[in-house]
């Protein structure tokens, strides 16, 4: 890319904006999403994101912060999966399942209803509106990812030992349920700092896909969230200079980088590449070792 290029964006304001709610959502995702990551909790994150749709709806009725709404859906939807979860018989994926769905479709109904009086566009609730963004959205951006990243930071020993040994954590007295409500604020706060850029829908892949990414080319938790941060910035940087040179949606465009980042880590990583890895120290799939024995 020509110089000139890539200073040509920058002599605008929105797009100033635009790149710093940008990479800090690369780095705030990458760092919340890791813990998502090794703790398998993915549908998590896709169920509070969905979520939060309800509280738009139900914020902007009411006149309110929708960003206030957003994450106080955020956190009743994780209170009704805990509650399914251990108040009943149905399990802990099932009740996420059904939390989405439900809150997911709550919002579109309502926001339907809101279109029928007022001027409101759906599309940039679910798929984003970085080019849209004031710089109210990059101060509440900026002190919503400050606050999570210092957290993060502070009780970074704590918080790495609940990860990979919860039932040790609660045994050496660490306050397991305390980090799990703090882990699921922190996902909320991360998805409401994301929506302008990526929107509900597709926050979930910033969430994950830079820390999966990480995940295939280190082996440690505080090496997968700055190299995750790094991918994160990269994507959505990247995304946001392929939207205003190609006038390419700016939420997709961030999450087709990110995706191919993961591709090419996927095929190339030193340790798991699909192409690298020496195929002769893999062992067959379980599935055609089955259609193998299955032909003889």
């Amino acid at each position: 890319m020509p110089i000139d290029a890539f200073f040509e964006p920058l002599q605008y304001g929105f797009m100033q904006r635009s790149l710093a709610i940008a990479v800090l959502t690369g780095i705030l995702c990458a760092v919340v999403g890791s813990y998502l990551m090794v703790q398998r909790l993915a549908l998590l994150g896709d169920a509070i994101s969905h979520s939060v749709l309800a509280g738009l709806a139900v914020a902007f009725i009411l006149g309110v912060n929708i960003f206030v709404g957003a994450f106080i859906a955020g956190v009743l939807s994780t209170g009704a999966i805990n509650l399914i979860r251990t108040r009943s018989p149905v399990k802990e994926d099932a009740a996420m399942g059904i939390v989405l769905s439900a809150f997911f479709a709550l919002g579109i109904t309502l926001i339907t209803l809101v279109q029928k009086d007022n001027k409101i566009d759906l599309n940039h609730f679910l798929f984003g509106n970085i080019l849209a963004v004031t710089g109210s959205d990059v101060r509440d951006t900026a002190i919503i990812s400050v606050f999570i990243l210092a957290v993060t930071v502070l009780l970074y020993k704590e918080l790495h030992f609940y990860t990979f040994d919860k039932l040790g954590a609660q045994a050496v007295g660490l306050p397991v349920n305390l980090l799990d409500f703090g882990l699921t604020l922190a996902i909320a706060l991360t998805i409401v700092a994301s929506m302008k850029a990526v929107g509900v829908v597709l926050v979930l892949s910033m969430l994950i896909t830079p820390p999966a990414t990480a995940y295939l080319l280190v082996p440690r938790l505080h090496q997968m969230m700055v190299l995750g941060a790094a991918v994160g910035v990269v994507s959505s940087v990247s995304g946001m200079y392929l939207s205003y040179f190609y006038n390419l949606p700016s939420g997709p465009a961030i999450v087709l980088v990110a995706s191919g980042l993961f591709l090419l880590a996927l095929l190339f990583s030193p340790r798991h590449g699909l192409l690298t890895h020496p195929a002769g120290s893999q062992q067959p799939s379980p599935l055609l070792q089955e259609i193998k024995r299955l032909r003889k």
